[in-house]
Parts: C-alpha cells; structure tokens; sequence
C-alpha cells in the first residue's frame, strides 16, 4: 500500500467528556435506541461509541471533528433555560450536520445576527449560508426573489421576516398571494367566499403564521385586514403602500401576472417572490412569468436574486437525496425549449 492510500484510510480519534453528567440528557441526545448517533455516523461516515457521558468517535480527521462538534452542540441543547431535559429531534440532527460538516459555511460569511425572530416555537434564524444570504437582502432590498426547491425554506424565511416587519411597526401589514393555477384562476365555481375559495392555495403560508404568531392572533389580524389574502388575480389595479407583500408558488405566473404584480408595490413597501422554477403547472406551451423576471430584471440592483440548490433543503435528508437526484437527471436530459439564462444555479 502506497504513502497516498495510506494517509487517506488512516483512522483518527476523539475522547469527549459531556459535562455535566445527566443519564436523562444524554438518552436524550442519543435518541431511541441510540438512532441520533446512528443518523451521525451514517452521514459522517464515523464509529461513536460511548460508556456514560464519555463518547469516543473514530473516524477521518474532518468528519471525527465535525461530529464532535455536533455531540458536543445537541447536548447542550438537551438543556433549556428552565434546565429541564429537552428531547433532540431528527430535524436538529440534520440541520447540524448540514452546518458542521459544509466547508462552505465554515468559509462564506453569515449573516445569522442581524436577523433573529422569537416564536411561540423557538427562534427562527437562518440555517445554512444562502439562507443567511436570502434573509440579509429581504431585508436590505425593496424586492427580493427566493428561487429553488422544495425545502430550502424561501417560503417560510419570507413570512418570518414578514412578522418581524409588521411586530417592530415597519409596515402595517402583510398581503399573502399566490397563483391558483390548479383552479385556472376562476374561483368563482369553488365553495365558500372569497377567503375559503383560495385558503387551500395559502395553507402553506398559514401554517408558518399560525407558527409564528399564534393562532388568535393571525385570526385578529385577518379580522382587522392586518394580514390580507387575496388571489394573484385580484391583484390587479391596486397599490399596495406599507405593506409586506409575498407572492408564493410565482413559478406559476404567466409574464402578464409577474408584471402586474411587480407594478403593485407601493410607497415603505417590500415584497418578496418565491418560487421553483422545475415546478411549473402552467399549460404547456406557457412561458413562466418567474424565468422570464429572471432575465428581464436580472441587471436592476435594487433587486435580490437568492437561487437555492439541494444542498439548501432543511427537511428530512431523503429529501435532500430526491432534489439531488432529480437536478443530475435534468442535468444529463436537457429540456429543448428555450429556458433563461441566469436561473439554473450552478
């Protein structure tokens, strides 16, 4: 065996001792039937071994470093400020893991201080890189686009900064809208009023809000018109001043609906459009109003244009594998009609 596959099969080791001791935190850490270690040693390609709080990880340099750091960070997290035992879910597992072990977070500079919102749930702040980079130009930037897939949390980073500008008083309120492609934008032959007629279009933005906020308080709020729903075709003709306007699902816009709805901002308002651009439903032959934004306002600096990839998605990991999977498939069968330039991110 050369000196090269040597070095690269060598085996490093770390001792780490868990302070305090506590047989409650540390199952807690550990999970059922040691599954948080075993979900570590998958991803991490290390051996963790442990006999009380003394944990023993072996492994390539850099992954034995990166999962001592991620041991070391979910126990502390076993403790809240009430020192009461916390358990550690799968998603904290996979979220640490994303941060510790991406060489590009340890060297692209973060933004995670300037944007933090306390919740009914915990603190929202951005997990990874280009989230930190999406929240710092929402928040620096009139018009914001959050571009990628399923995941990546565009959609509910958006409405968080949203509620972060409505509670500190710098709008007074937040329009919610979305294409209801599925109905062909004629709510008029579904149920219920107008509210009830695109609630199913909105569920996702309504999920982060009742998060965020608190279910009787979103309901206060929409009582009083503080926060508005409103299908993207009722959009037209108005202008919307001191407002936080999100448009979601804007894959599904045609060219005509993008520019309408980009001509509503009014006077102190922001607004922000997510979308996925490998998730049109629009019939074909339709070009998407998201890819043709994309070039057409690709030059103006006044706008933020945040692309995501799979790396970004903050869900379960097999998530993370099918964005992936999909995206080399893509790659290696090209569409044949013409797609912008700037969108697909490298």
């Amino acid at each position: 065996m050369n000196s090269d596959s040597q070095s690269i099969s060598k085996t490093y080791s770390n001792e780490l001792q868990l302070e305090p001791a506590d047989h409650r935190r540390l199952t807690l850490l550990c999970g059922p039937y040691d599954d948080n270690l075993k979900h570590i040693e998958r991803r991490l390609l290390v051996d963790i071994s442990h006999r009380a709080n003394l944990m023993r990880i072996e492994g390539p340099e850099p992954n034995v470093a990166a999962a001592s750091q991620i041991v070391t960070e979910l126990y502390q997290q076993t403790e809240n400020a009430q020192h009461q035992p916390v358990a550690i879910t799968p998603e904290q597992v996979h979220l640490l893991i994303s941060e510790q072990f991406d060489i590009q977070y340890q060297e692209q500079p973060t933004h995670q201080k300037e944007f933090s919102l306390k919740t009914k749930k915990g603190l929202i702040k951005p997990r990874n890189p280009n989230q930190a980079v999406y929240v710092s130009n929402v928040l620096n930037h009139d018009v914001s686009f959050g571009i990628g897939p399923a995941g990546t949390g565009k959609t509910y980073l958006a409405v968080a900064c949203a509620v972060d500008a409505l509670e500190s008083g710098q709008v007074k309120r937040i329009v919610l809208t979305r294409p209801a492609v599925e109905a062909g934008e004629k709510l008029g032959f579904l149920p219920g009023d107008l509210a009830q007629k695109v609630d199913p279009y909105l569920r996702p933005l309504y999920d982060a809000l009742f998060e965020m906020l608190g279910f009787e308080k979103v309901e206060k709020y929409l009582e009083r018109g503080i926060i508005e729903i409103a299908p993207l075709a009722y959009m037209r003709g108005r202008t919307l001043n001191d407002a936080f306007i999100i448009l979601d699902e804007s894959q599904n816009t045609t060219i005509e609906q993008m520019k309408m709805f980009l001509t509503r901002i009014g006077f102190s308002a922001k607004a922000v459009i997510t979308g996925d651009v490998t998730q049109v439903d629009l019939p074909r032959g339709q070009y998407s109003g998201l890819k043709h934004a994309i070039d057409v306002l690709s030059e103006v600096s006044e706008i933020s244009f945040n692309f995501f990839n799979a790396k970004d998605v903050v869900r379960h990991p097999i998530v993370q594998r099918i964005v992936m999977a999909y995206e080399a498939f893509e790659a290696a069968n090209p569409k044949t009609d013409a797609e912008p330039r700037e969108w697909r991110r490298k």
